[in-house]
């Protein structure tokens, strides 16, 4: 009896997992759609940056504090305190600024397609750095996933003479190189803060930067500015931030990250439709041939990788 509850238990969590996993790819999706709205407002990337982490900031204190006694796979010293520091601006303060000034360029489908790919970053940063060697099958899908890439970047930028195109695109994937290069370093971090504890600590510390550089920036000046201004921040704040990454952390642990990766692939699919809802952004055949490509090589390369790690 108890063996039986204990697999009724387990195979709730797996669902539970699972449904968390598809909600936090969905919150996560919705950051660059209100970016875009915010945007309508005149307002500029550092304020729109700081919005956002300055109505997050006092939720990941709180919950940092609350998993304070979170246990740890090994003793922390100074070293894991400094790179958790470097870790929190190179993943997201310099990431998350390459890509809101991305956004003032692009659509939000290619934007979102442009970050989806980081996984494949990951992998060239290993066998970069780590001399570990890409397969024939991970190449392939490398070469799938850059071909999507670019057909939606040729009909998006090219075929519509779309001004700072070109550069928006760039900005965008050296966010997803400097997030790709964050989740390469922060992998021993994590096992040794916690997934809870190391994600609010990361995100104080990028708060913090993101609120002291548009202060220099733009002072307080930059703060006069509609409600409706404020509350899309909060939202950016409470649905893409701050609920998407408890739910994402409370996935991982309940499913592993080889699951929630999959699942989270259905990220663009929901940028897409957002767009076109809020944002009034179309949908043409050369964005869903581009992004089936892309989510194929993506995924593909996944478990590739997943596969030699074994």
């Amino acid at each position: 009896m108890n063996q039986f509850q204990n697999d009724i238990k387990s195979s709730m969590s797996k669902y539970v997992g699972a449904i968390f996993a598809l909600l936090a790819a969905i919150c996560f999706s919705t950051k660059a759609v209100l970016v875009k709205l915010v945007y309508q407002y005149d307002v500029d990337v550092y304020t729109a940056l700081m919005l956002r982490m300055v109505f997050s900031l006092p939720f990941f204190i709180v919950i940092a504090w609350m998993n304070r006694t979170e246990p740890k796979a090994a003793d922390l010293n100074k070293q894991d305190y400094y790179l958790l520091v470097a870790m929190g601006i190179l993943g997201y303060y310099l990431s998350s600024l390459f890509d809101f000034i991305g956004l003032k360029y692009i659509s939000t489908g290619l934007e979102r397609l442009i970050v989806f790919i980081y996984p494949t970053i990951v992998v060239m940063i290993g066998a970069i750095i780590f001399k570990k060697k890409i397969q024939r099958n991970e190449l392939f899908s490398l070469m799938l996933t850059y071909i999507g890439v670019m057909f939606v970047f040729y009909h998006d930028i090219w075929s519509t003479s779309k001004p700072n195109g070109v550069l928006g695109a760039t900005f965008v994937f050296m966010s997803t190189i400097t997030y790709a290069a964050y989740l390469v370093g922060s992998e021993k971090l994590i096992a040794r803060f916690g997934v809870k504890r190391f994600t609010c600590y990361a995100m104080i510390v990028s708060s913090i930067a993101v609120i002291i550089h548009c202060l220099v920036v733009n002072g307080f000046a930059s703060l006069s500015y509609p409600w409706e201004v404020y509350a899309l921040s909060i939202l950016m704040a409470l649905l893409s931030t701050v609920l998407a990454s408890l739910l994402l952390s409370q996935s991982i642990e309940m499913i592993g990250s080889g699951k929630t990766s999959i699942i989270g692939s259905v990220g663009p699919i929901s940028t897409i439709t957002l767009a076109y809802f809020f944002l009034g952004e179309t949908i043409t055949i050369f964005e869903v041939i581009g992004t089936i490509l892309v989510l194929a090589g993506v995924m593909t390369v996944s478990a590739y990788s997943k596969k030699g790690a074994k």
